[in-house]
Order: C-alpha cells, then structure tokens, then sequence
C-alpha cells in the first residue's frame, strides 16, 4: 500500500518530464509511445510491463533478445535507456500492485521457461514481486546469455535472503549513482 501511495506521487511529480519524453519518442520514430510486453511476476503470475519505446517497432522478431548496440535502438530511445528514463512508465506498474520499486527484473514468459530448464531453482525468483530496479542490475552488467542470467540469479537470491528496508534502501541508492553518474553496473 505504501509502495503503491509512492508510485503515484512519483507519476504524479515527474508526469511533465514524462509527456517531455512521450513526445521525443513520438517526434523520433513511428509506432507507439509506450512499449507493452508480457513479463512474469510474482507466483509466475503474468502481467503487462510498460515502458518508454526506444527501439524501432520489429515485425516478425518474436523473443528477439536485445543486445548492446541493438541497430534497433532509435536515437532518443539510447537516451532514454542510457539515464533509465524508458523505465519510469513501470511505476504504473507499482500503482497496479504487479511490481515493487526493488526486486528481480522481471523476465519474459518464454525465457522464463527457457531458463528454468537450464538453471536450477531459477523459479525461486518469482517468490517476492519484480522490481523496476534490483540487486542485479545495479551490481552486474548487463547481459543476454544463460551465465549471466545464472550469476544475476545468484544476486536476485541474496536479495531474496536478506530483503529488508535498509537494504531496499541501498539498491535505490545505488540505481541513482547508476543513473546520475554512471557509476555501477551499466
């Protein structure tokens, strides 16, 4: 409840820098402002994820998995994505109960599957909500392959064992250093 109280007072204050950024990524490229895609939560329960659109709307790309220096990636779209700003429209997520600011990111449905084959106990994961932020993003790089997504659930589960508010805390924190000064996992 207080998570959900934040996000909208968080909408609600940076709603004029995000028609700012709706309108650049509308001016930029065609195809929708907002990018939708199905993501598991919590429980493995599914939910629509909202986000600024920054790369050029793909026919036919089905689970393309994007990757440093995507072509896809539209020019305002690598603003977006280099200060995190195509993730502020998650808060709405937040608001909808579906997300929380600090957890695993959540994952496609179909790497979901893929992954849960591949690595043991990847599902533990979905015990606590996704977050617009997490352990992992701001602690590991970014990165596509079963590896990386084996070591970014070893960060999600010391998440999960030691989740606490101070600890929250920390990650917020530290996903601000990663925005502001590019400082952290990039």
């Amino acid at each position: 409840m207080i998570e959900a109280g934040i996000a909208l007072v968080a909408l609600v204050l940076l709603a004029p820098g995000m028609l700012l950024a709706a309108l650049f990524v509308w001016l930029d490229s065609p195809g929708p402002v907002f990018f939708r895609q199905r993501r598991m939560g919590r429980q493995g329960r599914e939910f629509t994820l909202y986000k600024f659109r920054s790369m050029n709307t793909a026919k036919g790309c089905g689970a393309c998995i994007t990757v440093v220096g995507d072509k896809r990636i539209t020019p305002v779209g690598a603003f977006l994505r280099r200060y995190k700003i195509d993730e502020l429209p998650q808060f709405w997520n937040v608001l909808r109960g579906e997300m929380s600011f600090v957890g695993p990111r959540p994952e496609r449905p179909f790497f979901v599957e893929q992954l849960a084959k591949a690595i043991p106990f990847y599902m533990a994961r979905h015990a606590v909500k996704p977050g617009v932020t997490g352990w992992a993003q701001v602690r590991y790089r970014y990165g596509a392959s079963v590896e990386d997504a084996l070591e970014k659930l070893r960060y999600d589960l010391y998440y999960i064992k030691h989740l606490s508010l101070v600890f929250d805390l920390t990650i917020l924190v530290d996903t601000i250093k990663v925005m502001v000064c590019r400082k952290g996992a990039q």
